[in-house]
Parts: structure tokens; C-alpha cells; sequence
């Protein structure tokens, strides 16, 4: 049977840079996209998990290469964008996905550190990104084929706040503002920018918490009464990225299991 719809749903043959890649929702984007027939740059500063990412998707039939790169050396990220572009070819897809995260109490002796390294990669590496691959995103072939699409990963830290952690609630807040100002400036050139805020997931910032706080913070806080996983964020990604969300652009979209809908 002909198909009735006219809007496409693949990212087969897209080429898709995903930072903060080597694991969690970075690792599980990355996995996806590739799935899915994307080209994928997994960038991460942890050359091993790097390596292994990239040696997954390419034992699994994709396309990956790895890069190496500290975000929060922001000479080194034009260099990042010349390198895949030279390995892949333009980037069609980028997903600003890498942060940093730490407890930092404002009379704490190393604070003036925490902010600046967390706002450096929270979000000063999130608009140079963007910056790097500016050319890529708004090119005229792939506006034909519905344009570029930008997406960055804040957190629910950004719509809300949790006690000593100013640099990252802060930082996350400036990515959603972030986002909502470059959905206006790239609008008329057909790329989206639109913006995710994953709540309590299990990543490697919260290994560390114990089983039993996770439960019951969940039980107290997520209506749906779990920690979610890497890979349920990353669906929402694939699903922004798509040549068929076309109209979906500065959005801000918690992937939460509910936490952000409820009062207490």
C-alpha cells in the first residue's frame, strides 16, 4: 500500500555528533543513532570509553568514529568540528549532551573552580558547538532534505533546584535559555533547536547514590516510581532529530517519569 504520509522518519545516512558519548545518555544516543544508520562522532574526554563505543557500533555493522577531546578547552572544539567533517563529513545532527556535575556550596574554598569548569562544559562548550558547526547545520543541501537539527541536554536542575549545587543548577539553566534563544535565531534557516531535561536517571552521576536512596526518592518523588534509564532519553533524542520534526523547535521537554508535572 502507498504511504499516506509524506514526512520521513529515518536519520539513515545522517551524520550525528554526540558529546559526552563514552556513557549514560551520551553512550546510549550514540548506540541508537547508529542503529537507526546514523554516521556517529562519539565524543568524550575518557579515551577508553571512547574506544569501546566506537568498537561496539562498529562491531554491530554502524558507523562511528571517536575523538578525544576535553570540552572545556575551547580552542580545541573548532578543531573537533574540522576533524569530522574531514572523517564523516558535515554534521547534520548535533547533540550537546556532555556536563559535569558536583556538589559545590557557595562558601565552599573551591567554588570560583566548580563554577567555571561546570559552566564551561554545561553550556560555554554547548553554544561553541553550535558555533563549530554552524556552517554544517544550515547548508543549503540539507535544508532541502528539512534541515539540521540541535539538540541539548539540560536537566530538571534547570526547571527547579537542589540545595549546594549552584554552578550545575545554574549552568542547566542557562542551557534552556540558551536553547530557546537559538530556536529563534536559526529559525527561518530550517534548523530546530530544541532542548531535553532528564530527572533522575541511572548514569554515572547517580552510580554513587545507594540502591535504597534511589528507591526512595523515586517512591517520594517520580510518579512513575523508578529511576529512568539511559536509553529512554535517548529516544526522545532520536525522536527531535528526526527530518520529520520539523515544526517542533525551542521546546523544552522533561523526560522525568513525571517528577516535574507533581506539587511535592
Amino acid at each position: 500500500m502507498a504511504r499516506l504520509t509524506k514526512l520521513n522518519r529515518s536519520i539513515a545516512g545522517r551524520v550525528a555528533l554526540v558529546t559526552g558519548a563514552a556513557s549514560g545518555m551520551g553512550r546510549a544516543t550514540a548506540h541508537l543513532f547508529a542503529d537507526e544508520g546514523a554516521s556517529v562522532a562519539v565524543v568524550d574526554r575518557a579515551a577508553e570509553g571512547v574506544a569501546e563505543v566506537v568498537e561496539e557500533i562498529t562491531g554491530a555493522g554502524g558507523t562511528a568514529k571517536g575523538y578525544v577531546v576535553d570540552l572545556a578547552e575551547a580552542d580545541e572544539i573548532p578543531k573537533l568540528a574540522e576533524r569530522v567533517r574531514a572523517d564523516l563529513g558535515p554534521v547534520d545532527i548535533l547533540v550537546n549532551n556532555a556536563g559535569v556535575s558536583w556538589p559545590a556550596p557557595i562558601t565552599a574554598p573551591d567554588w570560583e573552580d566548580s563554577w567555571h569548569l561546570t559552566f564551561e562544559v554545561n553550556l560555554g562548550a554547548q553554544a561553541r558547538l553550535v558555533r563549530a558547526c554552524h556552517e554544517d547545520l544550515v547548508r543549503e543541501a540539507l535544508a532541502a532534505q528539512g534541515g539540521g537539527r540541535i539538540v541539548n541536554i539540560a536537566s530538571t536542575e534547570g526547571l527547579g533546584a537542589t540545595k549546594n549545587m549552584s554552578p550545575y543548577t545554574a549552568s542547566k539553566t542557562g542551557v534552556i535559555g540558551l536553547t530557546r534563544s537559538l530556536a529563534l535565531e536559526y529559525g527561518e534557516t530550517g534548523v530546530t533547536v530544541n532542548c531535553i531535561c532528564p530527572g533522575p536517571i541511572r548514569t554515572g552521576m547517580t552510580a554513587e547514590i545507594p540502591d535504597e536512596h534511589k528507591s526512595k526518592f523515586a517512591r517520594r518523588r517520580v510518579p512513575l516510581r523508578r529511576y529512568g534509564d539511559p536509553e529512554e532519553v535517548a529516544q526522545i533524542t532520536l525522536s527531535l532529530v528526526l527530518p520529520a520534526a520539523s515544526y517542533l523547535n525551542g521546546a523544552i521537554i522533561p523526560v522525568d517519569g513525571g517528577m516535574m508535572a507533581q506539587n511535592t
